[in-house]
């Protein structure tokens, strides 16, 4: 079997990390597995990048115009947004490429426009890393009251507080208009899968579950110690991780909420410090009620372990999460995690087993989560061999793999399904 993966880049982001970790499992599953990208950050042989210059420009090109096409739209919800409209050729070289099934994962910033997907002959799995694929122009739902995803995107259930242009409500029609035929949806979290069986468009197409991988040879536990030392952390005081790519400026990941459970966490466990890491802003150091070490934005696998094991706890504060690599990667280390029982988390951490789960999204019951975790020493080296034990059982490389590859196969089968007259 051969596959061909498509994603903006194989490396940054955690959907971009998830993807190139997948195709790299796949490789050494004995899966042949190729991946596109517009911007390769590894030397894989086995990722195609750029092919030349103007690929390049074009692509940065018509990132900017997106920017500009996105003002159209006047829309309280700070979330990103994709308008993914501009031609794109990428269909032509996925449907001549030498693959049995095309796996797409995150495909954005023009990369793959809307009708380019449409227009792809193969059978396709598509790896949702957020809402965008079921919604419209945005990444992720307005809150739990935004419900067009649902309904469908009509003038009437446009919400009030929304002006000029109705990007979002574009996005979707094109959507509906050119993905005429179901695609096979894989998501890393249930609540997820949900979303996307509950929406208008993907209601009628078959969704899988299927965890992204972490690879728990490099995300181990490693000597504490040594992990702060290298650091340049403190030895003797707990220490509070927090990461997140933007982490501080979207509100969805939280930021607000971790600072007033701090605050509230602080008279409980005086003497703890935080660790902010990923591209955070670091004038935010300033709302917080305790000691900040920011370690920046951290590029390879093995220096992200090591910053773990430096760690007591991992706090995941986000409002809405599918399945959060901060939170997978962190117990495979053996580090407890903390964080509000809401969108998949209760699929990534277990109830006072792996970590512990807050209500949403209340920042005293996540400062009580914070306190349980360190008060008890032994109860923390259980909870340590828990979230290992979780880890390797659930979201180790051949677990995952294996799951794709009854995935591909019922995509190939599909694909004889499918109406000899399409195009």
């Amino acid at each position: 079997m051969k596959v061909l993966h498509v994603s903006t880049s194989d490396g940054g982001g955690g959907a971009a990390r998830a993807a190139y970790r997948l195709h790299s499992a796949l490789c050494r599953s004995g899966i042949s597995s190729l991946m596109r990208t517009a911007d390769k950050t590894t030397d894989d042989p086995s990722v195609l990048g750029p092919v030349d210059a103007a690929e390049r420009l074009g692509f940065q090109l018509k990132l900017r115009l997106a920017q500009r096409l996105n003002r159209l739209q006047r829309s309280p919800n700070r979330i990103f947004h994709s308008v993914d409209w501009f031609p794109s050729r990428l269909d032509r070289f996925i449907n001549a490429a030498d693959a049995d099934v095309v796996h797409l994962h995150w495909i954005h910033h023009n990369f793959l426009s809307i009708e380019a997907i449409g227009r792809i002959r193969k059978p396709i799995v598509w790896t949702l890393h957020d809402s965008w694929a079921f919604c419209g122009a945005e990444h992720h739902p307005h809150g739990l009251d935004d419900t067009r995803n649902r309904e469908g995107y009509g003038r009437s259930n446009r919400p009030a507080t929304h002006g000029r242009f109705d990007l979002d409500r574009w996005c979707w029609q094109r959507k509906k208009r050119a993905w005429t035929r179901p695609m096979h949806v894989v998501c890393p979290s249930r609540w997820l899968a949900e979303c996307a069986r509950s929406s208008a468009l993907m209601r009628e197409w078959p969704v899988s579950t299927v965890p992204n991988v972490v690879p728990i040879d490099v995300y181990r536990p490693l000597p504490r110690s040594t992990a702060r030392d290298l650091f340049r952390l403190p030895q003797d005081v707990p220490l509070l991780l927090f990461g997140a790519v933007g982490g501080t400026q979207d509100p969805n990941k939280g930021w607000d909420l971790l600072v007033a459970a701090l605050q509230a966490a602080r008279p409980l466990i005086p003497s703890a410090q935080a660790v902010v890491f990923g591209r955070a802003d670091r004038n935010a150091a300033g709302q917080l009620p305790l000691p900040v070490h920011f370690v920046g934005h951290l590029h390879d696998d093995q220096a992200l372990a090591l910053l773990y094991s430096a760690g007591d706890l991992v706090v995941v504060p986000s409002r809405i999460e599918n399945l959060p690599q901060a939170a997978t990667e962190a117990q495979s280390c053996g580090v407890p995690v903390v964080a509000f029982r809401a969108g998949g988390m209760p699929e990534a951490v277990e109830h006072c087993v792996t970590g512990f789960l807050a209500t949403p999204y209340d920042p005293l019951d996540l400062a009580r989560g914070i306190e349980w975790v360190l008060q008890d020493k032994n109860r923390y080296c259980h909870l340590s061999l828990k979230a290992r034990a979780a880890a390797a059982a659930k979201w180790s490389e051949g677990v995952v793999a294996r799951s794709y590859g009854d995935i591909y196969d019922l995509a190939i089968r599909m694909r004889d399904l499918w109406p000899t007259s399409h195009p």
